[in-house]
């Protein structure tokens, strides 16, 4: 039976998004995107625990705003993520909100690349959101509900021209299917599973490309926006997939690239 519009009166865009009474966890917040999303989540109204390797880094972040808390801890040792889930979930209780923001980068071909820096790829992009929402979700699932939000990349869609790396691109395509499939798994216990796949930001990572007039023009001429991407622009797709405002989205991916991916 088709449902009656009037049993759903549009709210103010503020409504939709409106996170208050709600406990978020930002990974890798110690700067670019990661910083940037704990304070929009924290403006929307959430408790937002944030955690990285930079104490000092995360103590600067949660002097921004009341509602963040920092954790300390390093993501691709196995221990420390399940002390920082025990110590997040003491603190605060069970999860609403997940954003598996950590990544790290390390361009080169596959023939300097090791193995060592292949598997340090897939721990810290794959793994670690792997296993960060395996314990997060169990309070999620109990609870019957949720939102997962994992940041992949572009790279994860496209290869990774020009620098022709390959545990990046590699991992991030990982991180993709598993937001599809736990999509899937979740979809009937109330927990949603969604992905954002940035394109180029201007971002601590991406300091070195865009510090050179080659790097800007790389990106101008391959983006067809023409530019990189400002670190508010994330501001609306975050809050849509951590929001009731994407209640009708799981294991989907979203694209902000600036079109990168649609030439």
């Amino acid at each position: 039976m088709a449902s009656d519009p009037t049993d759903f009166p549009p709210t103010a865009p503020s409504g939709v998004f409106d996170l208050t009474g709600r406990t978020a966890l930002v990974t890798g917040a110690s700067s670019g995107l990661g910083w940037r999303m704990a304070l929009v989540l924290a403006h929307a109204g959430a408790t937002v625990a944030v955690t990285a390797r930079r104490a000092d880094r995360l103590a600067a972040l949660a002097a921004e705003h009341p509602s963040i808390r920092p954790f300390t801890a390093d993501l691709a040792d196995a221990d420390q993520r399940e002390r920082l889930v025990a110590e997040v979930e003491s603190a605060l209780g069970p999860l609403d909100v997940l954003v598996n923001n950590a990544g790290v980068a390390n361009p080169k071909p596959i023939e300097q690349e090791t193995l060592e820096d292949f598997e340090a790829m897939v721990e810290i992009n794959l793994t670690s959101a792997w296993h960060l929402t395996k314990l997060f979700g169990v309070g999620m699932v109990a609870a019957g509900r949720g939102s997962v939000v994992n940041i992949a990349s572009m790279l994860g869609v496209v290869g990774a021209t020009p620098s022709k790396q390959t545990g990046y691109p590699a991992a991030k395509a990982g991180l993709i299917n598993l937001t599809r499939e736990l999509g899937l798994q979740w979809a009937r216990k109330g927990v949603r599973v969604n992905a954002i796949c940035p394109g180029w930001f201007a971002t601590e990572m991406t300091d070195d490309l865009l510090s050179t007039d080659a790097g800007v023009r790389f990106i101008a001429d391959n983006t067809p926006l023409q530019r990189a991407g400002l670190v508010h622009e994330i501001d609306g797709p975050l809050l849509l997939l951590a929001s009731d405002a994407s209640s009708f989205m799981t294991g989907s991916i979203l694209l902000v690239d600036g079109g990168w991916t649609a030439r």
